[in-house]
C-alpha cells in the first residue's frame, strides 16, 4: 500500500506541473494567434487516447501512458519531428510565421508558469501552515558527525556559525544542504574545549584556534607540552558533557573539493546533538552513565530522546504570506541552479546522483499527507522550471536560445538546422533518462 500511494502521490504531482507547464505554452500561443492542434495530458502512445475531444482548431484528450504531456504548436518543430508538415509553405497561423519575440514569449512561458506555480504553492502553504522550524543557533549542543565528517576535520559538538566567513542563520535542516550544494570551502564552527592540546592530538593547530576574550592561555605541563585554555566560572555540563567547565574557540575547517563527491554519498554527514534524558527521571536529572562509562549523548546511547529545543512558529497574513512565497520560491531557486552545477563538474561526481522517476518517486511519504505533498510538488515544478530552461536542444532552453540569436543577428536559422539539433537533444536527453534509470537501480537493486 505504501508503494502505491507514493506512485499515486507522484503521478498526480506531475500531472498537474505538467499540465501547467504547457498551459503556459497555450495560453500564450493562443494570445498570438498561433494553432495548437493538439493538448494532452500523458501521452497518446500508438495513437491511443483514453478520451479526446475538440475545441476549435484544438484537440484536447488524455493519452494511456500516465507521465508526461505535450502541447503540439502549428509550425514548430518540436518532439512530434513532423517534417511533412514543416516542408509545405508556411502559414499565417503557424509558429513560424511569428516574429521572433512572440515566438520567445510563446517559449518561455511554460517556464514562467513553473515559477508561479511553486509561487503559488508557497504562499498557499504559508497561509494554511505557516512556518516552523528548529533554528539552527538553538542547536547548543551542535552536531553528531559521521566518520567522513571527522576526516574532514569536523568534531562531535562542533557549533556551525559561517559558511565562508557569511553567519549561518535559519533552520538547522538547511545547514548541510546549503553547505554542500553552495559550494562552501571553509565551515566556521564554534567548538567547546576543556584545553587547547585536545586540538594537537585531534588534528586541528593551534594558528587556527581563536580563544574568547575571558580565557587565559598558558603552557600544557604533560608529556608533549603545548597550550591549554583556563576557563573562568563555575563547572557544569559542558560541550564535551563531562562535567568538566569548557570555552568555545572558533576553528575554521575546510573542505576540500574532492571530498564533495564522498559527501554527495555520505549517509548522515551531520545530525543534531540532543543530550539523552530517560523517560523515567525527573526533567532536571540526566543518565550520565551507563555500566560504569560516561553516557551523554544520543550517539552513546541508543535509546529514546527528550526533544526541547525550540520551535520556532510564524503565522502570515496576506501580504506576510506572500512576501513568504516569494523569498522560498527564489532560495528554491538558487539552491537547485547550485545544485546543478555539482552535477555538470565531473570533480565532485554528482551525476553519480542524477535519478529518475524512481527517486522522485521515493521522495514523497509513504501516507499521504498533503504538507509534504505540495513541498515536494512545488519543489518539483522549480525543477521543471530551472531544467527546461537550460540551453538544450529539444527543452525550452534550447528554442530559447536559437531565438535570441535571431533576434540578435536578424538570421533565422534553417529548418533543416533545427530538426538536427531538436534530434541530437533529443539523443543528450535520451542518454541523461538512462543515466539515471542506470543510477536508480544501481542504488536500489544493486548495491
Amino acid at each position: 500500500m505504501e508503494i502505491l500511494i507514493k506512485i499515486a502521490q507522484l503521478i498526480l504531482s506531475l500531472s498537474l506541473l505538467v499540465f501547467v507547464h504547457e498551459l503556459g505554452h497555450y495560453l500564450w500561443a493562443r494570445v498570438f494567434g498561433i494553432r495548437v492542434e493538439k493538448f494532452y495530458l500523458f501521452f497518446d502512445a500508438g495513437g491511443f487516447s483514453l478520451f479526446k475531444f475538440r475545441i476549435g482548431e484544438t484537440t484536447f484528450g488524455m493519452g494511456w501512458v500516465p507521465f508526461g504531456g505535450y502541447c503540439k504548436i502549428a509550425g514548430m518543430i518540436d518532439e512530434s519531428m513532423d517534417t511533412e508538415a514543416m516542408a509545405a509553405e508556411p502559414k499565417p497561423w503557424e509558429f513560424r510565421s511569428k516574429p521572433a519575440w512572440q515566438r520567445l514569449v510563446v517559449m518561455v512561458g511554460g517556464v514562467v508558469m513553473n515559477v508561479v506555480c511553486a509561487f503559488a504553492i508557497y504562499t498557499g502553504m504559508s497561509w494554511h501552515w505557516g512556518e516552523s522550524y528548529i533554528a539552527n543557533d538553538d542547536l547548543q549542543w551542535g552536531w553528531y558527525f559521521n566518520p567522513l565528517a571527522e576526516e574532514i576535520g569536523f568534531r562531535d559538538g562542533d557549533r556551525v556559525v559561517s559558511f565562508d566567513g557569511k553567519p549561518v542563520k535559519g533552520s538547522f535542516g538547511r545547514v548541510y544542504t546549503d553547505m554542500l550544494v553552495g559550494g562552501v570551502r571553509v565551515v566556521g564552527v564554534e567548538r567547546g574545549v576543556v584545553d587547547a592540546y585536545e586540538y594537537a592530538v585531534a588534528g586541528v593547530g593551534d594558528s587556527s584556534v581563536g580563544v574568547s576574550e575571558n580565557s587565559s592561555v598558558g603552557s600544557y605541563e604533560s608529556e608533549g607540552g603545548g597550550n591549554y585554555v583556563e576557563v573562568p566560572g563555575a563547572s557544569g555540563v559542558g560541550a564535551h558533557g563531562s562535567g568538566e567547565a569548557v570555552d568555545y574557540v572558533e576553528v575554521q575547517v575546510e573542505i576540500p573539493e574532492d571530498a564533495v563527491a564522498r559527501m554527495l554519498t555520505s549517509e548522515d554527514f551531520m545530525l543534531p546533538r540532543v543530550p539523552f534524558v530517560d523517560g523515567g527521571l525527573a526533567r532536571v536529572d540526566s543518565l550520565v552513565a551507563a555500566g560504569g562509562s560516561p553516557v551523554d549523548y544520543l550517539e552513546e546511547y541508543q535509546g529514546a530522546i527528550a526533544e526541547y529545543l525550540p520551535v520556532h512558529r510564524r503565522t502570515f497574513g496576506f501580504v506576510d504570506g506572500l512576501a513568504a512565497g516569494f523569498r522560498r520560491t527564489g532560495a528554491e531557486i538558487r539552491g537547485y541552479w547550485a545544485q546543478l552545477k555539482l552535477i555538470f563538474s565531473p570533480k565532485t561526481e554528482a551525476y553519480k546522483q542524477v535519478g529518475s522517476l524512481i527517486s522522485i518517486g521515493s521522495i514523497f511519504p509513504g501516507e499521504w499527507d498533503w504538507w509534504g505533498f505540495w513541498r515536494i510538488t512545488a519543489f518539483l515544478s522549480i525543477i521543471l522550471a530551472v531544467m527546461n530552461i537550460l540551453p538544450i536542444p529539444a527543452l525550452d532552453g534550447g528554442h530559447v536560445l536559437f531565438l535570441l540569436w535571431e533576434v540578435v543577428t536578424r538570421r533565422k536559422p534553417s529548418d533543416r538546422f533545427l530538426e538536427y539539433a531538436q534530434m541530437f537533444g533529443m539523443l543528450l536527453l535520451l542518454g541523461i533518462l538512462v543515466l539515471a534509470f542506470w543510477n536508480d537501480i544501481y542504488r536500489f537493486f544493486i548495491k
